[in-house]
C-alpha cells in the first residue's frame, strides 16, 4: 500500500511516442520508444525513456527511470532563480523567471517538465532542433546548472551573514559609493570655471 500511495504523488506525463518499424523477411517489426516526465509538483522532478514492442511497456519502461533519476529543482517564489540556456545536440532551450500570475509560458516537453516540478511561473523559448527528446534533455541540462544564493555563496567562500548584519554592510557600502559620488559633484564647478577663463 505505501508503494502504491507513494507513486500516485507522483505527476506522470507522456511526452512522446515514437514508432519504428523494421523491415525482415517475413514483414514489419513494429517496436515503441516513449519519453516520460514525472514529478512530485514540489521541486522533485525526473525524465526516462523506455523501449518495448507494446506501447504500455515502453511507458512502464520509461517511467520506472524517470521515478528513480530524479533530481531537485531550486525555485523562488515559484519561479527559477534566474535565467540559463540548456544545451542537447542540435537544441537549445532558455528558461527565464517570471513575475507571480505570470504561469507557465511553454510548450511540449518543457511544460511538462515546468509543471511536473511544480514551477509555477515560468517564460521559455526553445531553438534548434525540436525533437521531444532532446527538448526533455536539454531542459534537465539548465536544471542542472542552475544555482541558489547559498551555493554561490560557498563557492565563493562567502559565510552566510545575519539580517542585521547585512542590512549594516549595505547602508555602509551605501555610504562608500555616496562619497566618490559627493566628491565628484564637487570637482565639477572647478573644472567647468577653468576652462571658461
Amino acid at each position: 500500500m505505501r508503494n502504491r500511495d507513494r507513486e500516485s504523488e507522483f505527476i506522470e506525463t507522456v511526452v512522446h511516442i515514437n514508432r519504428v518499424a523494421k523491415v525482415v523477411k517475413g514483414g514489419k517489426n513494429f517496436s515503441f520508444s516513449a519519453v516520460v516526465v514525472a514529478g512530485d509538483g514540489t521541486g522533485r522532478v525526473g525524465f526516462g525513456t523506455g523501449k518495448a514492442r507494446e506501447v504500455p511497456a515502453a511507458i512502464q519502461k520509461a517511467m520506472e527511470q524517470a521515478k528513480r533519476e530524479m533530481i531537485r529543482v531550486p525555485m523562488v517564489g515559484g519561479t527559477l532563480p534566474h535565467k540559463i540556456w540548456g544545451r542537447w545536440g542540435a537544441t537549445r532551450v532558455l528558461l527565464r523567471p517570471a513575475s507571480p500570475g505570470a504561469g507557465v509560458i511553454a510548450g511540449g516537453g518543457v511544460r511538462a517538465v515546468m509543471e511536473s516540478a511544480g514551477v509555477q511561473d515560468v517564460l521559455t523559448k526553445i531553438m534548434g532542433s525540436r525533437n521531444p527528446f532532446n527538448v526533455v534533455r536539454a531542459v534537465f541540462d539548465a536544471l542542472n546548472n542552475l544555482m541558489t544564493t547559498e551555493k554561490v555563496r560557498r563557492l565563493r567562500g562567502i559565510e552566510v551573514v545575519t539580517g542585521s548584519a547585512s542590512a549594516a554592510d549595505s547602508a555602509q557600502g551605501n555610504t562608500d559609493v555616496a562619497e566618490p559620488a559627493a566628491e565628484a559633484m564637487a570637482d565639477e564647478p572647478a573644472t567647468e570655471e577653468a576652462a571658461g577663463s
